[in-house]
């Protein structure tokens, strides 16, 4: 897949109101390894506040927590959905988001655009945040 500019993004306001109404955020692709940006933005998100979820396909435990190998086997509600993969992975995370039914919104980190997903995000009734951080974005509220 080729690049992609964000076509479908929230503005500031809206990622304020997203982090004052999460509580969980599931990490997709959160690596066990702490020089990793996906271990770095996790561990930042934890000490936060927020109950972080890594998702992975190996690993049991990373930074404390229960590792899932798939957002559907997670038990309980997640509010944000951040994805640490690849842009032609993130249309199966979001169909995942779908079939949940109880996820707020679905955020893309820096560099990751998948538009065509990102309005299947929004038109399922999400909020989607494509291409930022959310370590920084928090930071700077």
């Amino acid at each position: 897949m080729e690049c992609e500019f964000p076509t479908v993004n929230s503005d500031p306001k809206d990622m304020r109101d997203i982090f004052k109404n999460a509580k969980t955020i599931a990490i997709i692709g959160c690596s066990p390894d702490p020089s990793k940006a996906s271990n770095m933005v996790a561990s930042y998100l934890k000490d936060a506040g927020f109950k972080i979820v890594p998702v992975y396909p190996k690993e049991d435990i990373i930074l404390g927590e229960k590792v899932y190998r798939s957002l559907s086997e997670i038990p309980f509600k997640v509010d944000i959905v951040d994805i640490f993969r690849k842009p032609d992975v993130i249309a199966s995370v979001v169909d995942e988001c779908i079939a949940r039914g109880d996820v707020d919104c679905v955020w893309t980190q820096l560099g990751l655009v998948n538009n065509e997903a990102a309005q299947k995000a929004e038109d399922a009734g999400m909020k989607v945040v494509q291409s930022r951080c959310t370590k920084i974005e928090h930071k700077k509220l």
